[in-house]
């Protein structure tokens, strides 16, 4: 794994973690790579000091390294489901029962919904799962 100091257009510091240079290069390009303050898709990489010492392999990452790292995760899960799926809005709970029963065609969606239809929807046994709230992204 090779830790990269990562910087967006916005001019926002962070670090992610990537199997090799390439790899990080195919994220960048597919634009999975987001800035975890602002949502930005227009990350480069950032100089840094080669990293000397103790091997990586008994030094955990910082919680700071794991909170951006998992900020990207859920950028990057919002983005999918919002590029693969159909938007219902505040007709979630109605659509995921039609679909669930059979009265509508299956597709992915996603919308909003209540806690209480949330929770209902659940004992009803529709699989359903709450997305990851994120900055919204800003333009550059």
């Amino acid at each position: 794994m090779i830790r990269y100091a990562l910087q967006c257009g916005n001019d926002h510091a962070f670090d992610g973690w990537f199997s090799s240079s390439e790899g990080f290069d195919a994220q960048v390009a597919a634009g999975d790579v987001l800035c975890p303050h602002c949502g930005s898709p227009n990350v480069r990489k950032a100089l840094m000091a080669p990293s000397i010492g103790k091997s990586a392999s008994k030094v955990a990452p910082a919680p700071a390294d794991m909170a951006q790292k998992m900020s990207m995760m859920m950028l990057a899960l919002k983005k999918h489901v919002e590029e693969n799926c159909d938007y219902v809005g505040d007709k979630f709970a109605e659509e995921a029962r039609r679909i669930h029963y059979g009265e509508a065609d299956h597709r992915d969606i996603y919308g909003e919904a209540t806690p209480d239809e949330a929770l209902e929807l659940i004992e009803e046994g529709v699989e359903v799962a709450p997305l990851p709230v994120v900055p919204s992204r800003q333009s550059n």
